[in-house]
C-alpha cells in the first residue's frame, strides 16, 4: 500500500474554476482534467480530486440528498485489493 500521497475529495460548483485557482494561486499542478465532471490537482504528498455535478461523487445520497459545495469531503486510501479490504472492514463492523 503506498502512503506517498494523501488524496482529498472536493465538491465544487466549477471544476475548470477551481483547476485555474488552485495552480495560478497556490503552486498547485495539473494532474488529470476531465472538466466539468472532474478534475485532479497536486503539490507535494497532496492530490485535490475536485468533483462537479456530474462525477460519480455527485450522485445522490440513498435519501435523495445530494452533494453541494462547502461540504461533502472524502479522503481514500490507497489499497492494493479493494474487495479484500472491504471484506476486512465489514468483519469488524
Amino acid at each position: 500500500m503506498s502512503e506517498s500521497v494523501v488524496n482529498v475529495r472536493y465538491i465544487v460548483s466549477d471544476v475548470q474554476a477551481c483547476v485555474d485557482w488552485y495552480v495560478s494561486h497556490l503552486g498547485f499542478e495539473p494532474h488529470l482534467n476531465a472538466a466539468p465532471a472532474f478534475a485532479s490537482v497536486g503539490r507535494g504528498p497532496l492530490r485535490l480530486l475536485l468533483s462537479g455535478r456530474t462525477s460519480s461523487a455527485g450522485r445522490a445520497m440513498p435519501d435523495g440528498t445530494l452533494p453541494e459545495p462547502g461540504g461533502w469531503n472524502r479522503f481514500q486510501f490507497i489499497v492494493d485489493d479493494i474487495a479484500a479490504e472491504v471484506d476486512r472492514l465489514r468483519a469488524r463492523g
